[in-house]
Formats: C-alpha cells, structure tokens, sequence
C-alpha cells in the first residue's frame, strides 16, 4: 500500500494504482478522453494533466503510478487553463455540426467544452475534407469526427484481435481508417461495434436505420411485428436515467405497441428453441458421433464473421444451428403467419439487438431467407431490420413516449414467452449454461438437481468446466468472451486436432464482446465490467424469478414442436432453423 495526499487528502491506495484512479477514491474527477477503463492507458489526449506540489513539472495522471508520500494537485488555474487550451486545439480541428452529430448529447467531447465554458476557440479552424465511409452494412467511419484518442484502434487491435482500424498520416494530418485504407466494408471488420461503443465522440457509430421503421410503422398495407433481445431489457433503462440492470421488459412490451408495432415477441423464446436445436445436435455429436467435438456456439454473428475469416478450418466444429434473432424470424413468416393468417409478405419484421454485427446478420446469406423457401409464401429475408438498443431508445424519445411510467405489459404468445434459460443468453457464459440445464436432460431424461451453474459464470476472459452427466461421464467445456481471448481456445482446439488427439472441449462457447451481449457494441455508451456486472445481476435475477428455468419446460416450445416442427433437428428444423458456414477472405464484404 502507498500513502499519498491528493489536494491536501490523505489516502492510501495499492502500490501501481494510476493518480487518475486514486483520485477517484476520495470523489475527485480528473477530465480524459483518451482514457476508458477497458483500455490499457496511453496518456494520448493530455487533458488529464496534474502536478507535484511544490513542482511546475506536469504529469499525465492515467499512466502516473502513485509514489510514497506524493503529495498531488489535480485542479488550480494553471492546470485548468492548460486543459482548456487542449480542448480548444482539439475544437479547432473537429467539425462543429454538433446538431447533426449522432452524439449530440452523449459526447464526452461537447461534454468537456460545456465543463470549460468555451464560446469561442482561439485558433483558426483546420479540417481536412475527409469523406464518411458508409461501406460497411453495420457501422458508419467519420473520420473528419476523429480526435485521435486511440480507443477505437486499441479496441478493436487489442481487446478483439481483429485488426480492421489503423492510423495513418501523422499530426494535423493523422486519422483512423480502415486497414490498408480500403472501405470498411471490404476491411477485416466483424462489426461488433464496440470501436463504436468505445469511441467518445461521433467519428464511428452505428448505421441508423429507425427511419426505415417509421416509414414501415406507417405503411397500412404492413404488419410490422418485433423481437427483444435478452440483453435489451437490463440495459434500455439507461436512456432514461435508470441503474444499469434494471429489468425493463414489460414496460418495452408496452412501449413497441405505442411505437405502432401490431404484434409483439421475444427473442428469449426463440433463445429456448435455440437451445433445443443446439443442445440436441450437442447430444447426437456425443452419442451418435454425427459431427465433430467440440460443438462451438453459433449465435454471435461478429463470431460467426471471425471464424469464416480467420478460423475457417473449425467451420465443421461450428453449430449449424442459427441465432435467436434469426430462428425467431423464420418462426415469424411461417408458423405465426399461418396461425394468425397474414400474408408473410405483409409482415415487416423488426429486431432489437444489443449488437451491431446483428444488422449485417439478417442478410448474411440466403438461409436467411428460410421462411420462404419452406412454406413457399413469401420471398424477403426472415427478419427485415436489425436496431440496436440505442437505436430504440432515440425511437421513444421521438415518440414523446414516458416508458418508465407505462403500465406493464405482456409479450404476444406464442412467440413470446420464454424460460430463464432463454434469458441468460445475455450473459457470457448464458448460452452454455442454458445449454447445460437442458442437455443433461435430454442425455440423462433426468432434471438437473441445481440448474444454477456457477462455474461459467463471471467476467474471466475463458472460463473452463466440467460437467457430470451420467455415470461419471464428464463433458468439458470453455467459455471465452471478448474475440482477443479466444485464439488460445482455438488455436488449443486446432493443435489437437492437428495431432490427432481428443479434443480438450467437448462444448465451447463463444461471444466477441466483453460481458457477451450485455455489454454489445449496440447497448448504451459509456460501458465498464461495473455496468457489464449490473446488466449480467439483472439478467439472472430474470433467471430465477421465473416460471420456468430450462428451455425444455417451455409449454409454447414444446407446442410449435407438436405443432409445426415436428422434432428437434428434424427435417423441418434444419430446413428453417440451421444454416451453414463458408471461409471468406479476410478483405471481404
């Protein structure tokens, strides 16, 4: 421990702890943007900026660590007039089109020059031209918007290993571009969005898409019809100045009808059916030996981009089983629109994601096109549009909607209800835990005695397991979450095999960002394993308070089976609910 005064406090905090996390000990606030607590720091924007007492010396509190008996002055008009200097050369070089800005009024830039009062800046103004590179199908380049911080490289090269975001140029000339500067869309990106959930100001953001819904939402001749994802419940609420993790669901329910959509689902309902198909095919690869082990979890398109880019090799390895979103849009335009009598073509089918990748997903390949192809009615991809949760929140706003004043409301069934398991798929660590909760049945026809499955669960980067599912037959399983963690399950997996010996998983659970989905690249900005542990708490309190906790027991699962479906990983399953895998090259659309 080390003992240190910061303005004339005393404190004592761990040896290594930066002066900018001391200082939040004792409720002082030292000014970055460079900085985000997911980044290692790199001391780029020079605004965090203090000094010794009794020294002129300056020091950047994000990568000073503390010493015995510092004795640090954080604020004093120096120090403030030296900040303010450095947002007005920042302002001078940045667009000034805050009202047009997509984070207008979640920018931590605007934020900092209403903090200064700056009215004017004293130095001309330098822009460069740049264009907007809209190529990509799930997030929007702004380059000129840039202030180079660094965190969407940093995110994007470090935390997920993917390498499409660079700088070049140098100086007053220095930008992000895509690598090689090509289009974004023809980049190694995966658009998992989180450059555009770490960015602080509006250089990257996700493509906008609520005006397509408006106009759909006005259209008398459509039926718009929606999803929620898990994730979207504990998190919505922020918008609205609520604690992360707040469960928000039945009010969304309420607040998607007065937005004008007709009819209302869930997207945990089809995470039930998901686990049905996966953990079914998990089961016949294990008895049956119908495919290979380890089974690895499909329902992360940014994964799902990764691994056709750089893993194409496990392609086999891969679940052939689709992800929620899309299971629930084939369920929509061909068992709910013969039951409701509506004409697939007239149904305008509306998710709302945490992620961004899910906007490229609903056009991934034709097998999103399932629904029509099975039933023969209908000819448009199974889910229209794809929104984040961001995207729904600036909706009700626009609206004039007071969401956390509605009175609850039900899902539409049968599409709608859903099981603790279902929801959990928010969590990393959700989907195999689910998973588990209904494999062990269908292996053993036995109910698992606690179907809460502490090993998976938690923010450690890969987390390993064993489960006993009869008779000492152990099934072993990873989970990895935040894509710069997953090359060492992989590359563990692809040695094995290579030398031919038994894998070292039998089930392997992927998610690209950190926390899984509750902290996607679509939720709301400001991000931290804080808010991550929040969203997860609010995720398996859904969980337990439950009717049901193992997608199994689902009455409306079993019935679109009994009804429709026949069978898990039967014909009419993998017609409407599997899909397939090809290797793309790296700089692909």
């Amino acid at each position: 421990m080390v003992n240190l005064k910061i303005n004339g406090i005393p404190l004592q905090v761990e040896e290594g702890t930066s002066i900018l996390n001391a200082a939040k000990k004792v409720h002082i606030k030292i000014p970055t943007l460079c900085y985000n607590p997911d980044l290692p720091p790199w001391a780029s924007c020079g605004i965090c900026i203090v000094r010794m007492e009794g020294s002129p010396k300056m020091v950047r509190a994000c990568t000073t660590p503390v010493s015995e008996n510092m004795s640090v002055i954080t604020h004093d008009p120096e120090i403030i007039a030296v900040r303010r200097t450095v947002v007005e050369l920042i302002l001078s070089n940045h667009p000034s089109d805050c009202l047009q800005c997509p984070r207008n009024g979640s920018c931590e830039l605007q934020t900092l020059a209403a903090e200064f009062g700056i009215r004017e800046v004293p130095y001309k103004k330098v822009l460069n031209g740049l264009p907007i590179d809209d190529s990509n199908p799930a997030i929007v380049l702004n380059p000129e918007k840039c202030i180079r911080c660094g965190r969407c490289v940093k995110v994007c090269q470090g935390m997920q290993n993917v390498w499409a975001l660079e700088f070049l140029g140098r100086g007053i000339k220095g930008r992000i571009a895509s690598a090689a500067d090509t289009p974004l869309g023809d980049s190694p990106c995966i658009k998992c969005g989180q450059c555009a959930a770490h960015c602080p100001v509006g250089a990257i953001y996700e493509r906008d898409d609520t005006v397509r819904i408006w106009t759909a939402l006005q259209a008398s001749d459509l039926h718009p019809v929606v999803q929620i994802a898990p994730a979207v419940r504990v998190a919505l609420a922020e918008e609205f100045g609520l604690k992360p993790g707040f469960i928000a669901t039945k009010k969304i329910y309420a607040a998607l009808r007065r937005l004008g959509f007709k009819t209302v689902f869930d997207t945990n309902f089809s995470a039930d059916l998901t686990i049905m198909e996966e953990g079914t095919e998990l089961v016949k690869r294990l008895t049956e030996k119908s495919g290979e082990i380890p089974l690895i979890t499909s329902c992360c398109p940014a994964w799902v981009d990764y691994m056709e880019k750089y893993y194409a090799d496990m392609i086999p390895n891969f679940s052939t089983a689709k992800s929620p979103q899309q299971m629930m849009g084939a369920m929509i335009k061909s068992y709910w629109a013969d039951k409701a009598g509506i004409n697939p073509d007239k149904i305008y089918s509306v998710s709302v994601m945490p992620c961004t990748a899910k906007k490229w997903e609903t056009k991934r390949n034709d097998d999103m096109k399932s629904a029509g192809r099975l039933t023969g009615r209908g000819h448009g991809y199974d889910v229209d549009i794809a929104i984040t949760t961001r995207e729904l929140a600036r909706m009700i706003k626009q609206a004039g909607i007071e969401i956390l004043s509605l009175p609850d409301e039900e899902a539409d069934s049968p599409l709608g209800p859903y099981t603790g398991a279902g929801t959990i798929f928010g969590a990393t660590g959700g989907v195999m835990e689910a998973a588990v909760r209904s494999a062990y049945f269908l292996v053993t026809k036995k109910e698992l005695g606690d179907v809460n499955f502490i090993p998976v669960r938690g923010l450690d980067g890969v987390k390993e397991a064993e489960v006993d599912f009869h008779n000492g037959t152990k099934i072993r399983i990873a989970v990895a979450h935040q894509m710069g963690n997953i090359a060492a399950v992989l590359d563990r997996i692809r040695a094995a095999k290579q030398e031919g010996k038994e894998p070292p998983y039998h089930f392997v659970e992927v998610m690209a960002c950190r926390g899984g989905c509750v902290g996607g690249g679509g939720q709301p900005y400001g991000c931290t394993d804080e808010i991550r542990s929040q969203r997860t708490a609010g995720l398996y309190q859904d969980d337990k308070q439950s009717t049901y906790r193992c997608s199994h027991h689902n009455p409306f699962i079993t019935q679109v089976y009994k009804e429709f479906l026949e069978e898990p990983n039967g014909h009419k399953a993998h017609e409407l609910l599997h899909t397939h895998y090809k290797a793309l090259p790296l700089y692909s659309k």
